[in-house]
């Protein structure tokens, strides 16, 4: 399956509504598409693999910030099995949080393998004078 900018895209959006999705069983049904069945998923406070993982890791963060949801606020950066994009987190009142990237790699069938997540900006640094 070619990995190309319009199919990067549509398996991101994917993704993150699996992760907006309120039902498990819905958020089970869209990662059975695209999730790869050794997929892994790492950011600094998890480190998961298969599915049904993510999928109780989805569970229980959108449990402890229940009405939030992910929107992705960048262009689908990619190349060769990779690809990056920018998303925040909209709390249930409205208001975003800091933006956040993810880098993603594809198996040969076009579904997720690995997905590392980064919180927050990357920090300035310090320079100096001279």
């Amino acid at each position: 399956m070619p990995f190309d900018s319009d199919s990067a895209r549509r398996l991101v959006d994917a993704y993150l509504s699996a992760w907006n999705l309120e039902h498990r069983a819905d958020r089970d049904a869209v990662l059975a598409r695209i999730w790869a069945p050794d997929g892994r998923y790492v950011d600094p406070r998890a480190d998961v693999r298969g599915r049904a993982a993510l999928v109780d890791l989805i569970e229980e963060r959108r449990a402890a910030r229940p009405g939030a949801r992910l929107v992705v606020t960048s262009v689908v950066d990619l190349h060769h099995d990779m690809a990056r994009f920018a998303w925040h987190l909209v709390a249930a009142d409205g208001s975003p949080q800091p933006e956040s990237i993810d880098i993603v790699q594809v198996d040969p069938e076009g579904r997720l393998a690995l997905v590392v997540g980064f919180f927050g900006p990357l920090a300035a640094t310090a320079t100096t004078a001279g």
